[in-house]
């Protein structure tokens, strides 16, 4: 039980602490509407659950002991957190956005945003690597440790979904879309911050 209890708690603080998922789904809901934003969030869920099968085939013990193979995901992760940065950066603040004209991204554009922003973030891989070989006993069944991806990537799905409907609900949207000059600054500061620092971290 100590276990479980000890997965469910580094889960849920790993997910609600802000950072380029959160950063990600709240652009894209507020920007494009609530189906991107679920959509996206379903993606970032998806991308957990590549953490997860890598780390459980062994690969993240690779990772964890390989300082050139996790600099290598550093870098791309950084890179991709920078350019969306960037991008979002520059997005001018008086485009109108009308979702009954079809301006949403397509459903797979935005599952990719939100795939790629999770799946390339070397927290995320640090997040799932370190739990499963400091929290999960070597003894767990297999079965269990499944179990315990799942939650992971359930975890995610269940708070980024909240984080898309809160965002994209029709006041919040207005006044957002209102302010949406600044707010793509603010979150295309945020996005590309944290892939310079993702850059000049230690690789362990």
């Amino acid at each position: 039980m100590t276990e479980i209890l000890a997965v469910a708690v580094i889960t849920v603080l790993a997910v609600v602490a802000p950072g380029a998922d959160f950063a990600m789904i709240v652009r894209n809901s507020y920007l494009f509407g609530r189906r991107t934003g679920l959509l996206a969030a379903t993606g970032v869920a998806a991308g957990v659950l590549v953490h997860v099968t890598y780390t459980m085939l062994g690969v993240g013990l690779l990772i964890a002991s390989s300082t050139v193979l996790f600099t290598v995901i550093k870098v791309i992760g950084a890179a991709y957190l920078i350019y969306i940065g960037v991008r979002t950066f520059r997005t001018k603040g008086d485009v109108e956005i009308d979702l009954t004209a079809g301006t949403e991204l397509t459903p797979f554009a935005a599952l990719r945003a939100g795939f790629l922003t999770n799946v390339l973030n070397p927290k995320t891989t640090l997040f799932v690597v370190s739990t499963f070989s400091q929290v999960v006993s070597p003894g767990t069944p297999v079965a269990q440790q499944v179990g315990y991806g799942l939650f992971m990537a359930l975890a995610h799905l269940l708070w980024f979904g909240v984080v898309a409907v809160f965002f994209s609900q029709e006041r919040m949207r207005t006044l957002m879309l209102r302010a949406q000059k600044v707010l793509n600054k603010v979150i295309g500061t945020v996005l590309a911050g944290l892939g310079i620092s993702l850059a000049f971290a230690p690789a362990h």
